[in-house]
Formats: C-alpha cells, sequence, structure tokens
C-alpha cells in the first residue's frame, strides 16, 4: 500500500474501459426459445446492436452494417425495437424509418420514405393478437411551416409484413405513448397535453380495434384521467394515484384497483418509451421489482441485484427474464421463476472488468438537512483503491453528481463513470435533490416551480455535510451534472461559494432560451419547473446563471455537442464566451454527431481525460 494524496491515485480504470466493453445491455426480450438483446456498442460510433441468443447459447448479430436501432422520438427515444414470433421491427436512427427484419432476410423498410430526412419518426411498436398489424407511435416534423414545435404525435396502425400507408388512430392530444392490446379486440394507449408531463397528469384511453380493417371499431373512451399513469398491460397499468406509483388494474368501465399498494415506486417517470416494470402472470398476479427486491404478488423476495427491470414473461407463465444491475459488476441478463426469484439463473453476464473486488468503492445511503427544514438523499462512493491510501488525517476531493431530468434519480447500479473517480482518490456524491424520483410525488413535486433554487441547496448541502463529516475536503469540492444537471452545476457556481469548481455537460445556461429554443416533448416543461412563458419572465431572468455573472468566479469546463437538439449549443457558447469575456477560466470542448448525450469511443474518452486534468490542474492535484 503506498500512502500518495487523494485524487492522485494510479487507477486501474482508464477512459477506454469505458467505451470497450462488448456488451452494455440495453433491453431484452424473450422469443419463443431464444432471447434477444439490444446493447449499445461505444466502439462502432455508439451503434445500438440487436443479438439474438439461441438455446445451445449460440449468438449472432440481427442487424446488418450500417443499421443501428435507436428512435428520436421526443428527442429521448427508447422503444426502437419489437421482437416477437421469430419477425424483429426496428427503428433505424439514420433515416428514422421503420423497418421489419423477418428470419434472415434483409431489412425491409415498412414506412415511406419522407420529403424531408428523418422528420417522420416511429416508436413504441406493438403487434395485434392476429399478426396483421402494427400500432405504434408516428412523430411528424413539419419544418417547412417555420417552426420547431409544429410536431405532430399520433398512434398509428400499418401492415406487420409489408409496405402500407399508416392508418391514423388517435390524434387527439398533444402526446401519445404505451399502446397496449387487452385482448383480440381492445386496444389501449396513454395521452397527455401540454404543459403537462408523462408523470404529471395522463389520460387512459381504450377502444376496439378492429382486425380486419387494422381500425378502430369505435371511438375511444378515458377510463382514467388526472394521474401519472404508465405502462399499460392487460388491464393492468402503473399510477401514482395514491403519491406512490404502484400496479392498478383497471376496468373496462374504468372501475380502479389497487392491486399491490406499497409505500415504494414501481417505475420511474416516461422519459422514453418501451420500459417494462411490471409484467401480469396468467391468473392476475402483478410481478415487479422495486431495486432489487422482486414483488409477486404481495409476496417480496430479497435478490443480490442493485435494479431489475424490463420483465418479459415466458411462454410458460412461470419464467421471467429481466436486465440486472449490481453494485460491484456491470449489468447482466438474468432469469427466474416467481416461485424463487433469488434462484437467479445467468443468461447473458455484462463483459468483464479489470477492476478488483478491493478498488471497488460501494454505495453508501445518506441523508441529510437541507434548505426548508427538508431530508435530502444521496449514494456516497469513498476513494477506493486496494494499492493506495491517502495521508493520514486528510480528507478526500469530491466530486458532486448531479442527474439529468431534472425529474429522474441517482443509481446506484455499477457504473465505471463513477469507479473512475473513487479509484484514483476522489470522494464521490450522486445526489437525489428535492424533484427526484423515488421518493413519492410529493418529494417529486418539491421542484414545481423551485428549479434552480431547491436542486442547488440540495447539492450544495450534501457537499457541506459531508466536509462537516470529515468525509470530503472542504476547499476541494468540485460538481458536475448533465442536460438540467448542467444548469444545477451553473447555477451552484454563480450563487454560491461552495465549489471549487465545476463541469457542464450540455448544461442551460439561459432559461429563457431553453424556453424558447427546445423541442416540442420538453416545450412546456419550464411552466411547472419554473413558471408560465412568457407571464414569468423576471423568475426566468433570475433563475438564469447567465444573468448572475457577477458572482461566477470559479474555473468551469463545458462539453457540448454541436447536433444537441434538447439543449443547443448556443447554451453552452454563451455561458463560455461571457465568463471568457470577464475572464473567468473556462475550458470548452465540443464535439459533432453525437446529439443529447454522449456515445461515442472517441467523445467519452477524451472527455473524461479532459474533465479530470482540469480537476487536478484547479486543485493542484500532483
Amino acid at each position: 500500500m503506498q500512502t500518495l494524496p487523494f485524487g492522485t491515485w494510479p487507477s486501474p480504470v482508464t477512459p477506454a474501459m469505458l467505451t470497450t466493453a462488448p456488451a452494455q445491455f440495453a433491453d431484452v426480450w424473450v422469443d419463443g426459445d431464444t432471447t434477444v438483446w439490444l446493447e449499445a456498442r461505444p466502439a462502432e460510433a455508439g451503434r445500438m446492436q440487436l443479438v439474438r441468443q439461441l438455446a445451445d447459447g449460440s449468438r449472432r448479430d440481427l442487424l446488418p452494417e450500417g443499421c443501428n436501432a435507436r428512435s428520436s422520438v421526443h428527442e429521448y427515444g427508447g422503444g426502437a425495437v419489437l421482437v416477437h414470433r421469430g419477425t424483429v421491427w426496428f427503428v433505424n436512427f439514420a433515416d428514422q424509418r421503420l423497418y421489419v427484419l423477418d428470419g434472415d432476410g434483409a431489412p425491409v423498410a415498412l414506412t415511406p420514405e419522407p420529403t424531408e430526412p428523418r422528420s417522420v419518426r416511429w416508436a413504441d411498436m406493438r403487434r395485434s393478437p392476429d399478426g396483421e398489424w402494427i400500432v405504434c407511435v408516428r412523430e411528424t416534423h413539419h419544418h417547412d411551416h417555420g417552426s420547431e414545435h409544429d410536431v405532430r404525435n399520433e398512434l398509428v396502425a400499418l401492415r406487420a409484413l409489408e409496405p402500407s400507408t399508416p392508418q391514423v388512430l388517435f390524434s387527439d392530444a398533444d402526446f401519445v405513448m404505451s399502446p397496449a392490446f387487452v385482448d383480440d379486440a381492445r386496444l389501449r394507449w396513454v395521452s397527455w397535453d401540454h404543459p403537462n408531463m408523462p408523470w404529471n397528469h395522463t389520460r387512459l384511453h381504450e377502444a376496439t380495434f378492429d382486425a380486419a380493417t387494422g381500425a378502430l371499431g369505435r371511438s375511444p373512451v378515458v377510463l382514467a384521467e388526472g394521474d401519472a399513469v404508465m405502462q399499460p398491460v392487460g388491464e393492468h397499468v402503473i399510477s401514482d394515484h395514491t403519491g406512490w406509483c404502484n400496479v392498478w388494474r383497471i376496468g373496462s368501465d374504468g372501475t380502479a384497483t389497487h392491486i399491490a399498494p406499497i409505500d415504494a415506486e414501481v417505475g420511474g417517470p416516461a422519459w422514453v418509451f418501451g420500459e417494462r416494470d411490471h409484467l401480469v402472470l396468467h391468473d392476475g398476479t402483478p410481478v415487479f421489482a422495486v431495486g432489487g427486491d422482486v414483488h409477486v404478488g404481495t409476496a417480496v423476495t430479497p435478490t443480490t441485484a442493485a435494479e431489475i427491470r424490463q420483465l418479459n414473461l415466458h411462454p410458460d407463465g412461470r419464467t421471467v427474464t429481466a436486465l440486472a444491475s449490481y453494485t460491484d459488476r456491470l449489468a447482466s441478463i438474468i432469469r427466474f421463476t416467481v416461485d424463487r426469484p433469488d434462484d437467479v439463473e445467468v443468461v447473458a453476464s455484462g463483459a468483464a472488468v479489470d477492476i478488483g473486488s478491493g478498488d471497488v468503492s460501494q454505495p453508501e445511503d445518506i441523508a441529510f438537512p437541507t434548505s426548508g427544514g427538508r431530508t435530502a438523499h444521496g449514494w456516497y462512493y469513498p476513494p477506493t483503491n486496494s494499492r493506495c491510501h491517502g495521508p493520514a488525517g486528510a480528507a478526500p476531493p469530491l466530486v458532486v453528481m448531479i442527474h439529468g431530468g431534472p425529474t429522474a434519480a441517482a443509481q446506484t447500479s455499477f457504473r465505471l463513470s463513477t469507479q473512475f473517480w473513487t479509484t484514483r482518490g476522489f470522494a464521490v456524491v450522486d445526489v437525489d435533490y428535492g424533484g427526484s424520483t423515488g421518493y413519492g410525488r410529493d418529494v417529486r413535486d418539491e421542484l414545481d416551480g423551485q428549479w434552480g433554487v431547491v436542486d442547488v441547496d440540495d447539492c450544495c448541502a450534501s457537499a457541506e455535510w459531508l466536509a462537516a463529516q470529515g468525509l470530503a475536503d472542504p476547499a476541494q469540492l468540485v460538481i458536475r451534472g448533465g442536460s438540467a444537471g448542467g444548469f444545477t452545476v451553473l447555477a451552484a457556481l454563480a450563487l454560491r461559494d461552495v465549489f471549487a469548481a465545476g463541469a457542464s455537460l450540455y448544461g442551460v445556461a439561459d432559461l429563457t432560451a431553453l424556453a424558447t429554443d427546445t423541442h416540442k416533448f420538453e416545450s412546456r416543461y419550464l411552466d411547472r419547473l419554473v413558471g408560465p412563458w412568457p407571464d414569468a419572465r423576471a423568475v426566468y431572468e433570475d433563475r438564469s446563471p447567465i444573468h448572475h455573472l457577477e458572482g461566477f468566479d470559479r474555473p468551469l469546463i463545458v462539453f457540448q455537442d454541436l447536433d444537441d437538439r434538447v439543449v443547443p449549443p448556443n447554451q453552452s457558447e454563451m455561458i463560455v464566451d461571457a465568463l471568457r469575456s470577464r475572464g473567468v477560466e473556462c475550458e470548452y470542448h465540443s464535439y459533432e454527431g453525437e446529439g443529447h448525450g454522449f456515445r461515442k469511443a472517441a467523445t467519452i474518452e477524451h472527455q473524461l481525460s479532459h474533465e479530470l486534468a482540469f480537476y487536478q490542474r484547479i486543485l493542484g492535484l500532483t
């Protein structure tokens, strides 16, 4: 064991390790006696590839060169793949058209080529019980009308195995998602309108479906309205009617029955399509996971996983295949029976990582006091390295991580991006500030009208509390975050004197610019987080870091993709130019071809390397 200053330890986790792992599972399906999964491949420019594993364990890639299964509906995507009876449907990222891949043949485009590339997008496919139709979400961008928000979201039906003209089933809402067949003749889906988001106020619809024509047999009826209703499976849904996202059964007459009451969250906000956080056995018993605990009806079985998601029921009606995340290793695809959820078979393991157990920092649940008499939460990761320790009596530098959303949550699953810091002698705290998911609707609503206040308070409080406990050096606190987390980073540096430096990844500098220049899905999100635009213009300006440059004197490093449509590049560029004009140290790195979030190996490695060097230089870690 060497004694070395914190933040300078030689680490087994290189930036390249975050991008060379061959299997980073994103989704999984059961298809007869085979398993199909979607995996991210940073080494292939962030490509999403489908892999089929046969019963004998042999595997083959399904998508040919040039195909990338990724949807851009709502910009965040999800729901880009459907696997059913040996056939695969997928949305190709390059053109956003829907393709079918039947057996060993070549992909066939089911949807027409739009007049403007990528202006018609698809997601969230379901196959009708008779196999003849695909029902899905279509998003059409009318850029020629002169408005970035002239976007139409509709529920449509098209032929499952041959090109056809899509038929519009439902278009009477700003947004639609989660089509689900209840039986041969009933179809359900979820819709909502501005200024709501799908975790605020939604509607659950039902209509009959005519398999002969692919049209609705009668006008839709609304079965439930007002709560956050998600993921219909048969007559079961996830709803936050009691303040917690739980499993409910809603009959065709609108009668709602609370199937599995629990003071915990099942699933999370519907930021993306295709989430499967619960399923229903043939006898009507719900199966879901909260963290790594598997619930079968009212029975709860702990497992060694940190999180279980994307549940699939086998034809036998008793076996479940899912994605499992852990605190000490990469995610795996697992299988278990509902009678023995703790007896897990590993179907496919995440790539082996060259990091020993003595180098893995385990998350520690913390709760700390914050503004307004509230209690905030987070996960603390101590610096951990089997070959090094810090000087006696010294405390480590702290990296405060801010999740995006902001309606998201800190994760306890193993991430090399966290171990990258802890193995070098940094402590890390992943903060669940007020507004985060996982603590019920009351906590999620703490950010209403308070974005830029509550999140900043809680992130500063986490760092100050850890420093007071001797778990962090108060002079070496840094803060990093992306997207909404980047906004919190900029606000904390502009309005507080807690942090020595910060890193913003495609963060928001000007709320006014965001309200007037972003994509449709989030174009009214700030009505709830800040106030209605333009009536609350003064609040927007007061909360925007770009209007508080007088307090911004700490070094900043900024990373931005030039093709980002969620947080456009002008957000990063305006804060960089403003700080440089005032003589504040500000390092800027831009990339092309990424969108919102970094997926390419070269980008990820460049970004991490430069962020590390920036902190070490600013904090004097040599």
